[in-house]
């Protein structure tokens, strides 16, 4: 959807397979700076995901639904592409750790090459969550380890079914 007159919109994308409080975070933080935000869940991301998009899509829906000025679709193609089809002035990213700059910044310098009018915010992960990941909420939920205070309490149902873990 285009932004309204004076709307600034951005885009949050990622994998969000699953989405953890990490992105959370950072996706609260974005619901702040900007008039509206569009988590974008990346159909192709180069990963085998253990969640399918719709179920990506879901929980990330599910973890926003307390921000009113928060929506969420998938996207396949260019991150670029899909910010100019909402009227994003700019795409959202979460940094972590020191590891993580290097990738992202290679990305934001391809997509500022791509579409200079969607720049890169980046926003520092908290540090309560400095270490989380997707990956490692997957490894500790494949094992059936407490992950309930990593994730939303329906992407914990959704990885403890996905793994055979229904108890508490």
């Amino acid at each position: 959807m285009p932004p309204g007159p004076g709307e600034r919109v951005a885009v949050c994308p990622g994998t969000f397979d699953p989405i953890t409080y990490g992105h959370l975070d950072v996706i609260e933080r974005a619901a702040r700076l900007f008039d509206r935000v569009v988590v974008s869940v990346a159909v192709q991301s180069g990963k085998q995901p253990l969640f399918s998009v719709e179920e990506r899509v879901a929980l990330a829906r599910s973890a926003c639904e307390h921000l009113a000025n928060v929506e969420v679709d998938e996207f396949d193609g260019l991150v670029v592409e899909h910010a100019r089809r909402h009227g994003a002035c700019a795409l959202v990213k979460g940094l972590r750790v020191v590891s993580d700059f290097e990738r992202e910044m290679q990305m934001a310098l391809m997509n500022r090459a791509l579409a200079e009018e969607v720049p890169t915010l980046f926003l520092m992960s908290h540090a309560d969550h400095a270490f989380l990941s997707s990956s490692l909420v997957k490894e500790v939920g494949s094992v059936g380890g407490d992950i309930s205070r990593f994730v939303p309490p329906a992407v914990e149902q959704a990885l403890r079914a996905k793994f055979g873990h229904t108890g508490a």
